[in-house]
C-alpha cells in the first residue's frame, strides 16, 4: 500500500494545479460581468414555487410543477388529451416554476462566484436569503421530489421526465458548497438546507419517476447521473458518488457514445446539434465533477477504445466551425448555439488543449435566450473551477 502513496500525491497535486491555473484565467475573463450581475442579484428578492399556481396542475402549493415542451392542444380535438410535436416548444404551457428554478440558480451562482472573487460576506447573506425562502421558510419552500414535472394535459401528472428540469438546481448545490465556510453562514440552517438536498436524493433513487429517468438511454439517463453527482456531492454520499462513477463507466459512455465519439440518440433529433451540445456538457460535467485523486473518469477507457475524448473531438470542429456541421439543422433555435459550452472549459483544464479554451473565450458566456439558458445548467464555471 506504501508504493501508492507518491503516485497518488503527485495525482492530487497535478489536479490541484490545473484547476488553479484554469480558475486563474477563467477569474479574469469573467470577473468584471460577473461582479456586474452579482449587483443586479443583490437587488432581487426571492421567488419561489409558491408564488405562482397553474390550475392544470394535480400538485400542491409547494410543489414544483411543470408541463412537457412539445405537447400541444389538438386542433381536430381542442379539450382532448394534447398530441406530441417534437423538437416545436408550445409557448403556452406553465413555465413559471422552472423559470423561478432557473432564475434562483442564477441568482446563487452569481453570488457564490463574487464571494470566491472578492471574498465579501455580502454575496453570502444575500444568497442564503434565498436560500431559505426555497428550502426553510414554511410559506414559501418547495418539496423536494419532482412529483409533477413535465405532465402533459390529458395524460400524465407528472413523468420522470421531468426530473431533467432539477439540473437547474445544479448551481445552487454546487454554489452552497462554495459558500458554506463563510464566517456569516448560519450552520443550523446550513444543515436543514443540505437535509433537504438528501430528502430529493432519497426520493429520486427510490421513487419510479426516478427510477424511470436513470435508466433512460439518452440525455435524461445522462442528466440524472449529473444532478444526483452534484447533489451526492453536497450531502457527503459517498454510495451515492460511487453508484454514478460506476453508471458513468457501465451504463453512459458504452450505450450511448459510437465509436467515433458521436451520441446517435441525440443526432436523430429534431434539434441534433442543440441536443448533441447539451450531452456532451453533461457527460464532460460528469467527468468534472466526479474525477478525483483515486479515479480520473476522463481517463476511463472502454475495451475497445472509447472515452469521453472522443466525444470531445467529434463534436469540437462543429462548435469551432458551425457552417462545417453535417447533420440537418436544429428545428428551433438553430441559431442561437453555440455558446461557451461547459465542455470546452472542462475539457482544456483536463488536457490543456488551447484551442479549446481560446474557442471558449470567443463565445458568449451569458446568453440571454431562455432555451439555452435553461439547457445551459453550468452557467457560472468560476465556481465549478475552484
Amino acid at each position: 500500500m506504501k508504493k501508492l502513496v507518491f503516485p497518488l500525491l503527485l495525482l492530487s497535486f497535478s489536479f490541484s494545479v490545473k484547476a488553479q491555473n484554469t480558475f486563474s484565467k477563467v477569474s479574469k475573463i469573467l470577473k468584471k460581468e460577473t461582479l456586474a450581475q452579482a449587483q443586479w442579484a443583490l437587488t432581487q428578492d426571492p421567488i419561489t414555487v409558491t408564488a405562482a399556481q397553474c390550475e392544470r396542475s394535480a400538485g400542491g402549493l409547494h410543489d414544483f410543477y411543470s408541463e412537457g415542451d412539445y405537447w400541444w392542444p389538438n386542433p381536430d380535438d381542442p379539450q382532448g388529451p394534447y398530441i406530441q410535436r417534437d423538437g416545436q416548444s408550445n409557448p403556452e404551457n406553465f413555465t413559471a416554476h422552472r423559470q423561478a428554478m432557473v432564475r434562483f440558480s442564477q441568482i446563487i451562482g452569481t453570488l457564490a462566484s463574487a464571494y470566491l472573487l472578492t471574498k465579501n460576506e455580502q454575496y453570502v447573506k444575500h444568497a442564503f436569503t434565498h436560500l431559505r425562502a426555497w428550502f426553510i421558510t414554511e410559506q414559501t419552500f418547495m418539496n423536494p421530489s419532482l412529483l409533477y414535472a413535465q405532465a402533459i394535459k390529458g395524460r400524465v401528472t407528472g413523468r420522470g421526465i421531468g426530473i431533467i428540469d432539477m439540473i437547474q438546481m445544479m448551481e445552487v448545490a454546487q454554489g452552497i458548497r462554495v459558500m458554506e465556510s463563510a464566517r456569516s453562514v448560519d450552520k443550523e440552517e446550513l444543515a436543514k438546507i443540505k437535509n433537504w438536498f438528501a430528502q430529493y436524493l432519497q426520493w429520486v433513487t427510490t421513487h419510479q419517476y426516478g427510477l424511470d429517468e436513470r435508466d433512460a438511454k439518452n440525455n435524461h439517463g445522462t442528466c440524472w447521473v449529473m444532478q444526483v453527482a452534484v447533489f451526492a456531492k453536497l450531502t457527503g454520499n459517498q454510495a451515492l458518488i460511487e453508484t454514478c462513477k460506476n453508471r458513468f463507466k457501465t451504463i453512459l459512455l458504452p450505450n450511448q457514445m459510437e465509436p467515433n465519439g458521436s451520441f446517435p440518440l441525440e443526432l436523430r433529433r429534431t434539434k441534433p446539434y442543440g441536443y448533441a451540445l447539451f450531452n456532451l456538457d453533461a457527460m464532460a460535467s460528469i467527468c468534472h465533477i466526479l474525477s478525483d485523486k483515486q479515479e480520473n473518469l476522463w481517463e476511463f477507457t472502454l475495451p475497445d477504445g472509447r472515452k469521453l475524448h472522443k466525444a470531445i473531438e467529434f463534436m469540437y470542429p462543429f462548435v469551432a466551425n458551425k457552417s462545417s456541421w453535417t447533420y440537418p439543422k436544429d428545428v428551433m433555435y438553430w441559431e442561437e448555439w453555440p455558446v461557451a459550452q461547459p465542455f470546452l472549459l472542462f475539457a482544456y483544464q483536463q488536457y490543456r488543449q488551447k484551442e479549446w479554451l481560446e474557442t471558449w473565450t470567443k463565445l458568449e458566456h451569458f446568453p440571454k435566450t431562455e432555451e439555452v439558458v435553461r439547457n445551459l445548467p453550468v452557467r457560472n464555471p468560476v465556481i465549478w473551477l475552484k
